[in-house]
């Protein structure tokens, strides 16, 4: 009974420290340029728990590799819309989104007209 016990906590044990605390995940981000990519990327990477973040100027994905233990995602798009980016869940405050370099206004037509490559459709917003 006591080998039984043991195998038992050892296998309990061996499936909890075999878990992956990391997560994967993607969202969509508003932004246009790579002066926004550089915003959104390094807000992430200042969220604690968060590994990877890759922004994709033409798409708007991010790609976020972070430690579930220690974040989520809601907290990840807080800190983005902290720093004037909107997502799908949260929009950025206007204060923030004040405080966001001309260049990279996203909510104006003119500066995603600007961004736009020839042929290329409008991001949304």
């Amino acid at each position: 009974m006591k080998k039984i016990m043991i195998l038992a906590l050892m296998l309990i044990g061996a499936t909890t420290f075999a878990q992956n605390k990391n997560q994967k995940a993607s969202i969509e981000v508003d932004g246009v340029c790579m002066m926004c990519k550089n915003r959104i990327e390094k807000a992430c990477l200042t969220s604690k728990g968060v590994k990877s973040a890759d922004w994709n100027v033409k798409t708007h994905e991010l790609k976020l590799i972070y430690d579930a233990r220690k974040t989520d995602l809601k907290t990840i798009q807080q800190t983005i819309a902290d720093v004037g980016h909107d997502t799908k869940e949260i929009k950025a405050s206007d204060e923030a989104y004040a405080k966001v370099h001309t260049c990279c206004k996203y909510r104006d037509d003119e500066v995603i007209d600007d961004h736009k490559e020839d042929g290329e459709e409008k991001p949304k917003n």
